[in-house]
């Protein structure tokens, strides 16, 4: 097996980290700390088995401690969890420059999309919450939380098209 065909089976790990997140915050409104570990520590074989160079280890190192100045803001401003925050953070470590550009702005799309879903929802069917189980009933509540990892998630998952490492690689 090829470094290049075990990089790619390591980077499976983002897409299905990020299911794994949306679904966890979805059902139980919290993101996993060794989610965000995993997904972060994944990365080190990847960049290691794509040679990576030195400089663009520092960039997705540098972008990921960005993505987790990102998040602590928008944690601080209560626009987001804890658990979110840190998924930003490993997201976009492993995205580069151009992913983490479309990872933020994915992610505020599709979670700018989501708020407004789930705000008509709590006004046209905030009667139904209680007949629903616990994990759905919860976003009925008219001043529940946002699950924002389905967003990250989206983001994420979009932003593959634009990450480095589709081009780190392609042959």
């Amino acid at each position: 097996m090829s470094s290049v065909s075990i990089a790619v089976l390591f980077a499976q790990i983002y897409p299905l980290c990020l299911f794994w997140a949306a679904i966890s915050d979805l059902t139980t409104m919290t993101i996993p700390n060794r989610l965000t570990l995993g997904l972060a520590v994944a990365f080190v074989p990847v960049a290691l088995l794509t040679h990576l160079s030195l400089a663009g280890w520092g960039i997705h190192i540098g972008l990921g401690l960005a993505g987790l100045v990102l998040g602590m803001i928008f944690f601080a401003l209560r626009f987001m969890g804890g658990g979110d925050a840190k998924l930003l953070a490993a997201s976009a470590l492993w995205l580069g420059w151009d992913g983490f550009v479309a990872l933020f702005l994915y992610t505020a799309l599709f979670g700018g999309a989501l708020t407004l879903s789930i705000m008509a929802i709590r006004q046209f069917f905030s009667i139904h919450g209680p007949k629903m189980p616990p994990w759905l009933g919860r976003h009925f509540e008219p001043k529940g939380d946002i699950p924002y990892g389905i967003a990250i998630c989206a983001g994420g998952i979009t932003a593959i098209w634009q990450s480095d490492f589709l081009i780190i690689l392609r042959p």
